[in-house]
């Protein structure tokens, strides 16, 4: 457990370093620069046309050039050039994707719905492998109980040689394979990211009001600043459907007094807190990725699949 926590640190770490490619927009007075309308703030490095006559005057007022960008409905993935490895790789071809689709639903919040399930649904096979190892570890665990019981207290070589290696018999019995827990972590956390980025940089999606709900707002600002009670209803979601795709995936007992029932609490608190500060599009994207993932696990753990067989 310690292992896998300290990967997934490194792989924030890692991920965190390589993005921050947003920048915010600031006037003469390094101000950053809001919509007024909306109050959210406005990204500097946009990929392409914002539409909003207020929003072109804020750009036009701090002397960006917009007119250099091509609008929103003729973006491409070369647009603007090679812009480093991440945003070349990863966002640009996403803000493509989700600008594609929203010339044929015309509404780019239903289109980021659409290009969130679409991956998923790409990814499926493999994230369901993370799923699949979820409930095989949960059929050992009574196994796994017993042996630290038994290796309780002992932290001699041999004792911790001889528990590794029936570690690895119980693992090699139940068909379990401690890396393919991971999987979804490493696909998780870039795209995350990557939705982030393209949600800030495509004007098309943070400026549409979707279901009545302004998707480059923050909640906070949506709920405070504007009075859109929907604002709360959709960190609600967030979080209900947060903590119930935690309780899915996990691996061990949700008793009252397991440490992993409280640390998934506090998880699920932190990232409704999180989510309160982001814009209400990544919002939406979350919810819409949980469900997936809730569904997708009720297949497997319904399913004859899980037998002890990947």
């Amino acid at each position: 457990m310690k292992d896998k926590k300290i990967k997934l640190l490194l792989i924030i770490t890692v991920i965190a370093l390589t993005t921050g490619c947003t920048q915010s927009l600031k006037d003469s007075n390094k101000k950053v620069v809001t919509n007024p309308e909306t109050g959210q703030n406005l990204t500097k490095n946009i990929l392409c046309q914002p539409t909003n006559k207020d929003v072109i005057k804020k750009y036009e007022e701090n002397k960006i050039d917009i007119k250099k960008l091509p609008k929103c409905t003729e973006y491409q993935v070369t647009s603007g050039g090679y812009e480093g490895l991440w945003t070349s790789l990863f966002v640009k071809p996403l803000a493509f994707i989700i600008l594609f689709i929203t010339k044929y639903v015309s509404s780019a919040g239903l289109a980021l719905i659409i290009t969130s399930i679409g991956l998923r649904l790409i990814l499926y096979p493999v994230t369901r492998k993370t799923a699949l190892q979820s409930e095989l570890i949960k059929k050992a665990q009574p196994e796994l109980d017993k042996l630290e019981k038994k290796y309780k207290d002992k932290t001699d070589t041999e004792s911790i040689m001889k528990k590794s290696n029936e570690m690895t018999m119980i693992y090699r019995k139940y068909n379990i394979n401690p890396v393919s827990g991971c999987i979804y972590a490493f696909i998780q956390l870039p795209l995350f990211f990557a939705f982030l980025e393209a949600i800030n940089r495509v004007p098309l999606l943070f400026e549409e009001n979707f279901l009545n709900l302004q998707l480059g707002t923050t909640p906070y600002i949506g709920l405070i600043n504007n009075g859109n009670w929907l604002y709360l209803l959709l960190l609600g979601l967030v979080g209900v459907t947060t903590y119930y795709s935690f309780t899915l995936n996990a691996t061990t007992s949700q008793s009252e007094n397991n440490p992993m029932k409280n640390m998934s609490n506090m998880m699920t608190i932190m990232i409704v807190v999180m989510g309160a500060f982001m814009p209400a599009a990544l919002c939406i994207y979350w919810i819409a990725t949980n469900l997936f993932t809730i569904i997708q696990n009720l297949i497997v753990k319904r399913s004859k699949m899980v037998n002890g067989k990947a």
